[in-house]
């Protein structure tokens, strides 16, 4: 068998976006429509006359502090985030189950989008917008939508539609053309729906929809890593996760079947996908006395950036005392000549809460500046015969800190080594601690017993004096090396490793005593490989079984099956003859032969039915509405006037639009009979 191939994550870092330029071409009164795609995985966004999207991003905001304690906030969306799994938790994301809660995340996006296709207009976008949705999109998401794109840039006309309709009219139709008959199939990021067309149009009634996508996948992935693997959960990451589902997951045509393929020894070995993790080997004992040298060199360079960075602190300090106390002074100078109300609202504006305050503050930030310059003054000496200026405070500082990790090192061997000797001592039987300690239980002994044959009641442990008699017996005896102290050491050692010169011992004393080390586990490169086996077809799985995850719906199979027995046998066959599947999850490998043969058991004997998945099943939305948005006539968009006229929950229906229902009147609640309370509640329009 040939040598095994070890793959390796490629940890992609996105590469920011450009500013595009704002041509003449694109202005004036013919001015092209913007095109936007937002989905709740990637936002695109393009002009209609361009045959691809000139931004394609993550849909994400990150909301990050630029210093710890003061209120300076760096806003950063989709590729200027250059690493997602350090913000994981800052991140955000304007959509909820495919419907938008988040308006203020829609508006930096949008933002984002709109300043780097190079629109400089001031005050407005006066390009008509051409906008996907969600299927069935809440009214109140709509009316955030329109009042953001009509009250905010002023943008002259919207249109909106679904991403899965103008897939499939850049698939299968032409521009503003009725839409084929056909089952689509779309699998998004945080729902799958399945959308009956017939009649060129959408029927509402016959949609379904599944709580679970590429989202639910990866993270049903990452959960299974992290269990397979607890002792790489830092490395076994979401992002990774998602990764392997890109790269290594496919979805099987016979699951159970494909299982048992597994079971077998020289299947595994062939399909199993060996990730190999970051991972440093140990130096050998010659490459260790070879490159000593330079190891020294290291620590030296590793102080020496150590220092300059307490420099650079400390001149950031001195920058913001100094700020803080020409503030205060301007302040002090300014109460002799205002009234008290304003002298109060000064103080409080600079977090001061009287006039003594004032001047204590004042006081120690002036001290406080001072040492710092005599600390920065002191530094600046004669440079020494490299060139570069000696530091002997900060020095000395460092020497001080370095010390005292030396010393707490030599403390913790110590209790080691004593532990050590006192436990040696107790296994010899002529030794002192061995003999005192037997002289002290046959003491208890002779106590317990009042005369042969008869036998005390044992009241040992009821006396205070009881607890010292028991610590004299035990002490050190049984007395071992704690975890928090191995963790402690270690850390000692890596300090000691990376700053100090002059320690040669990585491993030192208590690696040479047989203490708190791991039995003489050196970990090699096979033990940081995540071996990626059955994970491969279990995670893709989740669209066809949603109880992995204890969800109780229906998978896509059974989900298309229910849909199409809703319409009689001549509409079920228009309908099976077109199953389209679209969205970025149709990426996955073995999608469209497992859809046919579920169908083929599904169906009745000798049925036809044909499954057809989009060219580019994640932009083709984008690219049908781009050539909706080039031959739409005027009444295809809602204008302002309209916007003005009809309210924010109005939108203009076309061919791959949600059908519009009317508003329901508003009812009172005094006319409703006692037993509907449902009808009390308050209705949502779809």
């Amino acid at each position: 068998m040939e040598e095994d191939k070890v793959f390796t994550f490629r940890d992609v870092k996105p590469t920011p976006d450009t500013y595009h330029t704002y041509d003449s071409s694109l202005k004036g009164n013919n001015a092209p429509p913007i095109v936007l795609d937002h989905g709740s995985y990637q936002c695109r966004v393009g002009w209609a006359v361009d045959p691809n999207p000139r931004l394609t991003f993550r849909n994400l905001m990150a909301k990050l502090r630029k210093e710890k304690g003061k209120s300076d906030v760096e806003i950063l969306v989709g590729n200027d985030i250059a690493n997602f799994e350090a913000v994981r938790f800052q991140l955000k994301s304007p959509f909820d189950r495919d419907v938008i809660t988040q308006i203020d995340t829609v508006e930096t996006v949008f933002d984002y989008a709109f300043s780097h296709l190079g629109i400089d207009t001031e005050g407005s976008i006066n390009h008509p917008v051409v906008l996907t949705e969600a299927v069935c999109n809440p009214s109140p998401a709509r009316q955030f939508m329109n009042e953001l794109l009509f009250e905010c840039y002023q943008v002259p006309a919207v249109s909106v539609g679904i991403d899965a309709l103008f897939s499939l009219q850049h698939n299968f139709s032409k521009p503003c053309v009725e839409l084929p008959t056909s089952l689509v199939v779309r699998l998004g990021y945080q729902t799958t729906h399945i959308l009956p067309v017939i009649g060129g149009k959408c029927d509402p009634q016959g949609i379904r929809r599944i709580n679970l996508g590429g989202l639910q996948m990866i993270s049903y992935l990452h959960r299974l890593l992290q269990l397979k693997y607890p002792s790489h959960l830092s490395s076994a990451t979401f992002s990774r996760a998602e990764e392997l589902i890109h790269d290594y997951g496919y979805i099987a045509e016979d699951y159970l079947k494909e299982l048992s393929k597994w079971a077998d020894g020289d299947f595994y070995e062939e399909n199993v996908r060996k990730i190999q993790l970051p991972f440093t080997p140990a130096p050998t004992a010659a490459e260790t006395s070879l490159n000593l040298e330079q190891q020294q060199q290291r620590r030296k360079e590793n102080v020496k950036r150590l220092v300059e960075i307490n420099a650079k602190k400390r001149e950031e300090r001195l920058a913001s005392d100094e700020e803080r106390l020409e503030t205060l002074q301007i302040i002090q100078h300014q109460l002799a000549e205002v009234d008290d109300g304003l002298a109060v609202k000064l103080l409080r504006q600079a977090e001061i809460t009287d006039e003594h305050h004032l001047e204590q503050e004042i006081q120690n930030i002036q001290d406080r500046v001072s040492r710092t310059r005599q600390k920065m003054a002191a530094a600046a000496v004669n440079p020494n015969e490299e060139g570069e200026p000696k530091k002997p405070t900060e020095t000395a500082e460092f020497q001080e800190w370095l010390e005292g990790i030396r010393k707490q090192r030599t403390e913790i061997l110590s209790r080691r080594r004593e532990r050590q000797q006192r436990r040696q001592e107790l296994t010899k039987r002529k030794s002192a601690a061995a003999q005192e300690r037997m002289r002290i239980l046959s003491m208890l002994a002779k106590s317990g017993s009042s005369g042969p044959g008869k036998k005390k009641e044992d009241t040992f442990g009821m006396k205070d004096e009881d607890w010292d008699i028991y610590k004299a017996v035990s002490k050190d005896g049984g007395g071992s090396d704690s975890e928090a102290e191995q963790e402690k050491l270690n850390d000692l050692e890596s300090a000691l490793k990376r700053y100090d010169p002059n320690f040669k011992n990585y491993s030192g004393a208590s690696s040479s005593t047989g203490e708190g080390s791991s039995g003489g586990f050196v970990p090699t490169a096979e033990y940081y490989q995540l071996h990626i086996g059955t994970e491969r077809i279990r995670a893709p799985e989740l669209f066809f079984q949603p109880s992995f995850i204890g969800s109780h719906q229906a998978g896509i199979s059974e989900t298309i099956d229910y849909v199409v027995k809703l319409y009689d046998p001549a509409t079920q066959l228009q309908l099976v003859s077109n199953v389209f599947v679209t969205g970025g999850c149709a990426n996955i490998p073995g999608l469209v032969p497992r859809l046919q043969k579920d169908l083929l058991s599904m169906r009745p004997f000798e049925s036809p039915f044909n499954v057809n998945i989009a060219a580019d099943p994640a932009g083709d939305s984008w690219k049908g509405a781009r050539e909706f948005g080039k031959v739409a006539p005027p009444s295809a968009y809602l204008s302002r006037s309209e916007y003005q006229e009809c309210g924010p929950y109005y939108f203009t229906e076309h061919h791959a639009s949600n059908k519009r229902f009317a508003l329901m009147k508003h009812i009172s609640t005094e006319s409703i009979p006692r037993g509907n309370h449902c009808l009390r509640s308050n209705h949502r329009n779809y």
